[in-house]
């Protein structure tokens, strides 16, 4: 009998050890997980591809600091104490399933499938004593592993030195991407090849308010890549960043593998960490179809569901500004042009103001007419407090109270004037950076809002991190993003961070956080232009975290226009701004040129009046990175649809059909397109306007220009005589 038991102690242990397979629900993925020598790796392929070649996983930890009669010692960093990434035998190992659909508060689409098969691997140390867990979901659409740190007396307060997450790539792929920075994505992309990243990264880089790249070959996530040969496209990310450093990749370019890079904080360090605890998901997304990666919902999926309990005072948002003004130079956000001001000491009504303040009571009112006349719910006021003098650059702690108004801006008069005119004031509140300024402010400007019937903020982190040393994407701040979007939340109030870290999908988990910047925005091109096909590459890299304040709708694209001493082009054509109300998914949407602009091309401007900002339903048609995309949505609570083409360098034929569409209706379309000699340099604002019948078996071919678009409104006819006139598209 003793002898059977251990017959059967050994096969259990061979089968334990044994590689562990996984598939995706349809089949078409494959995930292998192994311990080989001590070291936990894994692998992916799609449809017998391969997508990821082994992997090692694990992390590094950072020797403890000991204090011996008043002297530092530190012990040896390359001890087995300090490994998370070897020494492993493999324990157990659970599978389940999980398949379950859910409502987002907003969001692409009305409902969301969450369908995967799980592996739970359980890792001991036996040399530490320590347990590992590594957790992976198997999605359709791609894959999700994170490490999971149970409570366990040999590891509960440790620091990482590095996460050593392994990314081997099957070849020398193409990839469309920023260059590894802990303080800014405010970069053109770049497409290379993989053995080039090293040799561009210099032209990659261009200069910001604030920026630390960190290596020759790093870059950073949402990672678009592309095979040479055939079909594949992967993407590489992070989901449910919370409490943790936000990720980067190191390529090691000699055989195309990236590691995982954290940004550090001001000691170094990459995390503190005490058990029991989790990484953030890491995340590969992977389709033949580059349309597929547009859609897919993996990222939300892998974050918590909404956590706040009443979300009916959540609301998608259209908006103007009085902000477009100043990023060009026509208007100023400071009061006054004096060289120092202080909070507390400086009377700002004895200053003598610069006559071009935008944020003053009569400009603010031209703007809530305009705005109120045209239907958009909301007015974003910038410059409105003071402060705005002397801090840019100065590693300045004190500079706003968030609170107190310039004398030319009556916050009370001006949101009553919104109000009467069915609209609010949203918020503007520039940190500087200063975070312990912000937090001590936090709860008395929320208040402050809600006092006077603000409810959403738009907040802004430039210039370099106070306290000095620390890093926009690091732990710390990480968890100050979070906290502020929670603190949000007690007082009903909704969220568009700039400057902040890349989103991981944490707007399922808190809806108030509607959208961020966290990419090379519009107001670049007010800064020297940006790439004719940044907005064809965004969606697959920026996008796939979360939705962007990109700031669309800019119709005058040569700026000296506006500021004489700005010779800034707007590289695009107009009707591939309006094409980013459909390719640029956002629940918050802006409007952000001038009035007149939009009062010059009236009938263009219909367009961003009519298009909605919350869709029951998204259907991506074409997409290729860098060269164009084409996506339909239909809008929510309506039979209404929408179409948006963006085109890159080339000019793109469009091709598609309107099967989309209910087959025993009829619908009125209005099709917004690039005029046969339309050029984003040197004619930019050629466009043509149709109107016609369509059903679901009409199929459109349009033509869109180098950095153009189009753009289609169809609404579902009702009456017959709204059909008078018009002819079958």
């Amino acid at each position: 009998m003793k002898k059977l038991s251990i017959i059967l102690a050994l096969i259990t242990t061979m089968s334990i050890n044994a590689q562990q397979s996984l598939k995706s629900p349809d089949g078409n993925l494959l995930l292998n997980f192994s311990v080989q020598g001590g070291k936990p790796q894994y692998s992916l392929n799609y449809k017998g591809k391969q997508v990821i070649k082994p992997s090692f996983l694990g992390l590094e930890l950072k020797g403890e600091n000991k204090m011996e009669f008043g002297t530092e010692i530190n012990r040896n960093d390359n001890n087995a104490e300090n490994s998370l990434y070897d020494n492993f035998k493999l324990v157990s190992s659970n599978n389940s399933t999980f398949d379950e659909t859910w409502e987002p508060v907003w969001g692409e689409e009305k409902q969301i499938r969450n369908h995967y098969n799980e592996l739970e691997v359980s890792l001991h140390q036996e040399v530490t004593d320590r347990k590992l867990i590594i957790r992976f979901r198997l999605f359709n659409d791609g894959l999700g592993f994170r490490y999971e740190f149970p409570e366990q007396k040999n590891l509960i307060y440790f620091v990482i030195k590095e996460e050593k997450t392994q990314f081997a790539m099957s070849e020398d792929l193409t990839a469309f991407w920023l260059a590894g920075d802990y303080d800014t994505q405010e970069y053109d992309y770049t497409t290379s090849k993989l053995s080039e990243i090293r040799g561009l990264r210099k032209t990659a880089v261009t200069s910001n308010a604030s920026q630390k790249v960190f290596s020759e070959t790093g870059v950073q996530t949402p990672l678009m890549l592309k095979s040479n040969q055939g079909k594949l496209y992967i993407n590489i990310h992070e989901a449910a960043l919370v409490d943790y450093s936000a990720m980067n990749l190191d390529l090691d370019d000699s055989n195309f593998v990236f590691q995982t890079w954290l940004t550090p904080d001001a000691q170094g360090n990459k995390g503190y960490i005490q058990a029991p605890s989790q990484s953030p998901w890491r995340t590969i997304v992977v389709s033949d179809d580059a349309r597929n990666i547009l859609a897919s919902k993996l990222i939300l999926n892998l974050n918590e569901p909404c956590a706040i309990e009443d979300t009916s005072w959540i609301k998608p948002v259209k908006y103007m500004g009085v902000w477009w003004e100043m990023i060009t130079g026509k208007s100023s956000w400071a009061y006054a042009d004096v060289p120092s001001v202080q909070l507390g000491v400086t009377d700002f009504s004895k200053l003598k103001p610069n006559g071009k303040h935008a944020a003053n009571n009569e400009n603010v009112k031209k703007y809530i007419d305009f705005a109120s006349k045209h239907g958009f719910d909301q007015l974003l006021v910038e410059g409105w407090n003071v402060g705005w003098e002397d801090w840019f650059g100065k590693s300045k702690d004190y500079v706003f109270d968030f609170v107190t108004p310039y004398p030319d801006f009556d916050v009370k008069m001006l949101n009553e004037y919104a109000r009467s005119k069915n609209m609010r004031l949203q918020m503007h509140h520039e940190t500087s950076s200063s975070i312990r300024n912000y937090e001590r402010h936090l709860d008395k400007a929320y208040q402050f809002m809600v006092d006077n019937g603000y409810n959403s903020v738009k907040s802004g982190y430039v210039g370099d991190i106070i306290p000095r040393g620390e890093h926009h994407y690091g732990q710390w701040m990480v968890n100050h993003y979070l906290y502020a979007i929670k603190k949000a939340a007690e007082y009903k109030i909704m969220v568009n961070a700039h400057e902040s870290v890349h989103m991981t999908g944490l707007h399922r988990t808190y809806p108030n956080l509607l959208a961020q910047e966290s990419a090379r925005g519009t107001e670049f091109q007010a800064f020297g232009g940006s790439k004719p096909n940044h907005t064809a590459i965004l969606p697959f890299t920026r996008l796939m975290g979360g939705p962007m304040d990109y700031t669309p709708g800019i119709f005058e694209m040569q700026i000296s226009k506006l500021n004489p001493e700005n010779n800034s082009h707007v590289n695009t054509t107009l009707c591939n701004q309006l094409a980013l109300y459909i390719t640029m998914y956002s629940p918050l949407q802006m409007a952000a040129d001038l009035p007149e602009n939009y009062e010059r091309f009236s009938d263009a401007f219909q367009f961003i009046k009519d298009v909605a900002v919350d869709w029951d339903r998204s259907i991506y048609l074409e997409a290729e990175p860098g060269k164009y995309i084409t996506v339909a949505r239909k809008a929510k609570g309506t039979n209404n649809w929408f179409v948006g083409n963006v085109a890159g360098y080339e000019r793109f034929n469009s091709k598609i059909k309107l099967d989309f569409l209910d087959s025993n209706k009829q619908y009125i379309a209005t099709i917004y397109s690039d005029a046969h000699n339309a050029d984003y340099k040197t004619n930019p604002q050629a466009y043509t306007i149709r109107k016609g019948i369509v059903t679901s078996k009409t199929k459109l071919n349009l033509t869109s220009v180098p950095a153009g678009g189009y753009a289609i409104s169809i609404t579902e006819v009702t009456d017959k005589s709204q059909l008078k006139g018009l002819k079958k598209m």
